[in-house]
Parts: C-alpha cells; sequence; structure tokens
C-alpha cells in the first residue's frame, strides 16, 4: 500500500513536471515583448525573439548527453538534476531584473544578457525534463502508463495555454518602462513548483528498469534515409510550432506596425490569442489519441500539414482590415481581431499532431537503432529555437504576415516527408 501511494505521488509530481516543460519553454516569447522595449533593442523581433532562441539552443547540446545521464544516473538522479537546474535558470532570469539594469553591453541592455543565460540555462532542465519523464510515467504506471502520458500532455498543452495570458495580464500596457519584473510572479510561481517537486521527489523510491541490452551491431540510423528526411522534419515542426504563436503574440502585441490593436490593451490580448492556439492544440491531441487506431501517421501528417499551409497562406494575404469584433476581458467594448490572427490560432489544431506522427514515421524499421534515434530527435528541438529567429529577422524587414512564409517553407517539407519521404527503404 505504501509503494503504491508513492507510485501516485509520483505519477503526480511528474504531470506537474510535464506542465512544467511547457511553461518555462512557453514563457519566451511574450517575454520577449518587454525586452523589445528596452533602450537599444527598440522593437527588434529579432531580438525578441532570443530568449526563445537560448531555451531551444540547450537542446542541440543537451539532447543525446541527456539520454546518456538516464542511462549512466538513473532516473531518478537525472530529474532531480533537472528540477534543480530548472530552478537555476528561472532564478537568473528573475536576477535580470536585478542586477546591471542601468548598465550596457555591446550597445543592448547588460541584464539582457543575464535574461538569455537563464533562458539557455532553463532549456538545458527543460531538454533533461523531456528525456526522463515520459519514461518515469511509463515505469511508474504501468498498466496505465499510457493514460498518465495522455495526461501529462493535456496538462503540458493546458500550461501552454496559461503562460502566455498570465504573463500578457502582468505586463499590461507595453511602454519603454515595462520591464522584467513586471511578471516576476510568474518567476516566483515556477520556482516554487520545482522546488516542491524537488523536495517531494527526494523522499520517493523509485527503482529503475532492467537495462536492455541492445545489439552492437546497431546499423547507424543515419543509413536509413527516411530517418534523415524525419529528423529535418522535426527540426521544422518545432519551428513551426513555436514561430506561429510566438510571432503571433509579436503581431497583435505591436500596435504601432502589427495588428493595430489599442496600446492599453494590446500585450494582454497578444497573450490570450496566443494562449487559445496552445488550448487548440490540447484538443487536437486528444482528437489524435482517439483516431489514431483507425487513421495512419502518414495520412494525419499529410491532412493537417496540408491544412496549416492553406490556413497560413490565407492569413498571409488577408489584409488587417479582414477583422471581426471580439470581446475580451481586458478591453472596453468589442475589439476588431484581424483574422488573419483567428486562421493562425486554429493551426494549433494541425501542429498538435505532428511530433508523434513525424516521430512515428521516421523511426519506423530501425530495430535497435531507435533508442540513438530519440537522442538524435531530441537534439533538433533546437528547430524551435533557430526557426522562429529567422521568421522574426524577416518580420523586422518585410512585416510580421509576410514573415510567415518562412514558415509555409517549413510545412512543404514536411508535407513532402508525409507524402514520400517517410517511405521506408532499406538501410545505404
Amino acid at each position: 500500500m505504501e509503494k503504491k501511494n508513492n507510485n501516485i505521488v509520483a505519477v503526480i509530481t511528474m504531470i506537474f513536471l510535464f506542465g512544467m516543460i511547457s511553461f518555462v519553454t512557453n514563457l519566451a516569447a511574450p517575454i520577449g515583448n518587454i525586452w523589445k522595449m528596452q533602450p537599444g533593442i527598440e522593437g527588434s523581433n529579432a531580438l525578441g525573439m532570443m530568449g526563445n532562441m537560448m531555451n531551444f539552443l540547450a537542446y542541440a547540446i543537451m539532447g543525446v548527453p541527456a539520454g546518456k545521464m538516464l542511462t549512466r544516473y538513473g532516473y531518478k538522479k537525472t530529474a532531480l538534476i533537472a528540477i534543480a537546474v530548472g530552478f537555476l535558470g528561472v532564478f537568473v532570469q528573475f536576477l535580470s531584473g536585478v542586477v546591471f539594469t542601468h548598465s550596457t553591453l555591446a550597445g543592448l541592455p547588460a541584464n539582457f544578457f543575464v535574461y538569455l543565460l537563464g533562458a539557455f540555462i532553463a532549456g538545458f532542465s527543460v531538454c533533461m525534463l523531456n528525456t526522463v519523464v515520459n519514461p518515469m510515467l511509463k515505469l511508474l504506471g504501468g498498466k496505465r502508463s499510457n493514460q498518465y502520458i495522455q495526461i501529462g500532455g493535456s496538462f503540458n498543452s493546458l500550461m501552454g495555454t496559461l503562460t502566455p495570458m498570465l504573463v500578457g495580464a502582468m505586463i499590461g500596457v507595453l511602454t519603454k518602462n515595462s520591464v522584467i519584473t513586471d511578471v516576476n510572479p510568474v518567476l516566483f510561481l515556477a520556482m516554487g513548483v520545482f522546488a516542491l517537486a524537488f523536495v517531494i521527489l527526494c523522499f520517493i523510491p523509485i527503482e529503475d528498469p532492467e537495462a536492455v541490452k541492445t545489439s552492437d551491431h546497431a546499423v547507424s540510423p543515419f543509413k536509413y534515409r527516411h530517418f534523415i528526411y524525419g529528423i529535418i522534419a522535426i527540426f521544422l515542426y518545432v519551428g513551426v510550432e513555436v514561430g506561429i504563436p510566438g510571432t503571433l503574440n509579436f503581431f497583435l502585441s505591436d500596435s504601432t506596425n502589427g495588428a493595430g490593436l489599442d496600446p492599453s490593451v494590446a500585450a494582454k490580448i497578444g497573450g490570450v490569442v496566443a494562449g487559445f492556439y496552445w488550448l487548440l492544440m490540447l484538443v487536437g491531441r486528444l482528437v489524435s489519441s482517439v483516431i489514431s487506431g483507425k487513421v495512419s501517421s502518414r495520412t494525419q501528417l499529410t491532412c493537417v500539414s496540408a491544412v496549416a499551409i492553406v490556413l497560413i497562406l490565407i492569413a498571409i494575404f488577408l489584409p488587417n482590415s479582414a477583422a471581426v469584433p471580439m470581446k475580451f476581458k481586458a478591453a472596453q467594448g468589442a475589439v476588431n481581431l484581424p483574422v488573419s490572427a483567428i486562421l493562425l490560432v486554429l493551426c494549433g489544431l494541425c501542429t498538435s499532431v505532428m511530433w508523434g506522427t513525424i516521430f512515428d514515421l521516421a523511426v519506423e524499421g530501425l530495430g535497435a537503432s531507435t533508442n540513438q534515434a530519440s537522442g538524435i530527435f531530441m537534439a533538433m528541438v533546437v528547430g524551435g529555437g533557430i526557426l522562429p529567429l529567422i521568421q522574426n529577422a524577416f518580420a523586422d524587414k518585410i512585416g510580421y504576415l509576410p514573415s510567415y512564409w518562412v514558415l509555409v517553407v517549413g510545412l512543404a517539407f514536411i508535407l513532402f516527408f508525409a507524402v514520400a519521404g517517410s517511405k521506408v527503404k532499406a538501410a545505404e
């Protein structure tokens, strides 16, 4: 009975950490709205997206080592290290509002570099948590492991929904006086959850499963052409998934060069609308979990990538004047929300199923090489930092909506992968 109770507490802790993965990751884009207002940055979307870039850059460095840590130190120690690193990363982000606040470095606010360091450290934590949480839920859940993983995924999407809303509400009116200390309550909340999870996990005994012996002669996954196409697709997918709501948040929050919303409510509305994108990802995942037994991964990926391309193309060509009046609690009276924003939010239904379907197609037929392939996949999550950065560099030059052509190109490759590139051929 005691072991069962310990397992329940551990499962709940893992589910909360599943949510923290999304919480920490989705802090970067809305906080970027604050940094965009600082002297020296002055509206640069590319620099505003640098926190997100640093967060995902950690995956490129830590993706494969995280898997090796799991083998060497076990599930519990790896989880504890990940939680401690996460606390440190968020704490350094908090410090960016305290230290070097009146100094400059290379023409930029010096505390901006402190924040980027914190985002980078937090990225290490999120990468390690991604590596350990799924297998820990599988280990702890037994026959109910899939149910626990689905619950964890749902909580992950819920936190992705709430984070931009919370940050947007705390920022309030975006001005040159907006500072990162405006969102300190969110940072305190994150540190509190990490600290509590660390303490709870310290007192829960968790036994690692017996190591699974793999063949020493496993073929390198890079010998499979469909796997190579798959890791390119996953790199582009994570960039698309993050770039759509991140740039949308910037677009709606920018009253001058963006959607032209009332400056007093623009940041709040940007956070709410971006949050709905993540909510639709939750809906899409639930739907996919129901139909996946009947509809193949290839069919699902083909349909959603094609629909996402169509939605974004329409959003690009629609003028800002094409808007619908919508009511928000943050605003008095109706707000004319661009139809383009609504179409981009609907893309959340499409991107929700892409990770699982791409992974499923890319590792098909790899056999003993699957474990190695999983570590490479985790490293390719860096696309979530690189592609949005490229997109927002274009946004600085050609505007927010035209910058979505970058994501259209990425989705076109994903569609190619679904239709032709995922076909399994023998190792070359």
